[in-house]
């Protein structure tokens, strides 16, 4: 009791209205809980889960608190920018679904107009759970914890075969428990890895800011495992997000031995992902590719395997060696089977039956007809982007410029939240979403400049998290993750809750 008691006054030392109760609570549960579907949505493999069912239990407790004046909003540009972005993103999905006929189901507009909502009505929230400067780092502090506990929990999926719930594809995410294999990358609670990654580049700067501003071990302690867990999701974007960003905030506080530290602990970490290392290795390549001397068709010989990301049929470079150098029998029996799959596929749509050595025979004749050609090519997830995904987006965003081609017209990803913006809510929409991002990571900026107590840290580490997601969103849809942006929100406008307190009060 004597440990006990003491601990419960350090975590709890405030005493919390209802909103705060349940935000409190929210802030363990959003990350922490898995995603285990409640009910399904018709059309798509998208469900509407338990977390959704809490967040609707805030917000309605929110707007009791506004309808009987027990919670006060302060006027504010968000109460502009966020409304209009939401009425443009509902306009979008009725132009796509009534005029470009380009959302089939009026469900899947209603379900991606609705999340937007979801997501950014939490920024209200959080403003009103901060009624004084210290609560911010309360909440904090059990931020930090959250952190703590889903980071071990990724590293037990890796080395103790702790279970995952993921939701990378429609069989997944009706939540089945898996055990990760030796080659797989960890999600801890977040079903998938680039969800999980993108979280932990957001909070880590601000967890390093909490152990800057109060210089208490157990906060390093958590960026540790933090990294560690980042690293073992292998998401090469949010590897590259944290290495512009964590050095780059510790310079801005000009803690050089801390950013030695963190470059040699993260450099002896990092090769415990193999996968890792393996995947960044593996973006681009210089391979041959077999070219078809008549119509310049294109093929790149390649073995899917669990471990490893082939080449795509995109190429950077198209004459970076001599014609036949270097080509191996493997290479030579991929192409050859390739070439087999296609006749057979032809053969079969025309309705005609091959014997095996006409299809042999067949196969030698059009391969007589490629060349190999040493080419520069990224692999196929990147190639994917470039050739369909990114594409997609700009031909969405040319069809209507004003207001894009709705929300949810565009498939379940685009890997790029900017192109996606884009392409489904047009120039309005993402003009409006870009604008409230600038106007926030302004406030931070400033908030940097003008305080010089541990707010001016908390501030910076709030900008750089921003900023790691903003590169990880040049390459993951990272503001319609739901666990990610439920977070990013609700954090966003608990900081932003300081604009209104006195320089005294701070």
């Amino acid at each position: 009791m004597k440990l006990i008691k003491p601990l419960f006054k350090s975590l709890f030392p405030l005493k919390l209205n209802l909103l705060q109760f349940l935000v409190l609570i929210y802030i363990y549960f959003i990350p922490i809980w898995p995603k285990l579907p409640l009910v399904d949505i018709e059309y798509t493999y998208v469900f509407i889960r338990y977390e959704d069912l809490f967040v609707a239990l805030v917000v309605f407790v929110f707007f009791l608190g506004l309808i009987f004046r027990k919670i006060k909003i302060q006027n504010n540009i968000f109460l502009k920018l966020i409304p209009a972005y939401w009425l443009v993103a509902i306009i979008s999905a009725l132009v796509g679904l009534y005029y470009f006929k380009t959302i089939p189901h009026l469900q899947i507009g209603f379900l991606h107009a609705f999340r937007r909502v979801e997501y950014m009505i939490m920024f209200f929230v959080g403003m009103a759970s901060v009624t004084k400067p210290k609560y911010l780092k309360f909440y904090l502090k059990h931020l930090m914890i959250v952190l703590l506990l889903i980071s071990v929990y990724g590293i037990g999926q890796k080395f103790l075969g702790w279970p995952a719930i993921q939701t990378m594809n429609p069989h997944y995410s009706k939540g089945y428990l898996l055990t990760l294999d030796a080659n797989a990358r960890v999600s801890s609670t977040f079903g998938g890895h680039y969800d999980f990654a993108a979280f932990l580049i957001f909070v880590i700067p601000i967890c390093l800011a909490l152990y800057i501003a109060f210089s208490q071990k157990f906060y390093f302690l958590i960026f540790t495992a933090a990294l560690l867990a980042l690293i073992l999701t292998a998401s090469r974007a949010s590897y590259i997000a944290y290495w512009l960003t964590v050095p780059l905030f510790l310079l801005c506080q000009k803690k050089f031995k801390l950013l030695t530290v963190v470059i040699l602990l993260t450099i002896v970490l990092t090769p415990l992902s193999n996968n890792l290392t393996k995947r960044i290795n593996r973006t681009f390549r210089q391979d041959l590719v077999w070219v078809s001397k008549d119509t310049g068709e294109a093929i790149v010989p390649r073995k899917i395997t669990a471990d490893d990301l082939p080449a795509g049929d995109y190429r950077i470079s198209k004459t970076t060696g001599k014609e036949g150098k270097e080509q191996t029998p493997e290479q030579i029996k991929l192409v050859k089977d390739q070439l087999r799959s296609s006749i057979l596929k032809n053969s079969q749509a025309s309705g005609k039956t091959l014997s095996r050595e006409e299809l042999e025979r067949l196969v030698d004749q059009a391969f007589s007809k490629f060349a190999p050609v040493s080419s520069v090519l990224p692999d196929i997830s990147f190639s994917t982007r470039l050739q369909v995904e990114w594409p997609r987006a700009i031909n969405a965003l040319l069809r209507n410029p004003l207001t894009g081609t709705g929300v949810g017209s565009i498939t379940e990803a685009t890997d790029n939240d900017y192109l996606r913006s884009l392409g489904e809510t047009g120039l309005l929409g993402f003009g409006l979403l870009m604008a409230v991002f600038a106007k926030i990571h302004l406030f931070f900026l400033k908030g940097a400049r003008q305080y010089k107590n541990y707010f001016k840290t908390l501030f910076l580490g709030f900008l750089f998290g921003g900023l790691a997601l903003f590169i990880n969103a040049l390459y993951i849809d990272v503001f319609e993750a739901s666990k990610v942006a439920l977070m990013m929100w609700l954090l966003w406008g608990m900081a932003f809750r300081l604009e209104f307190f006195s320089k005294n009060e701070i």
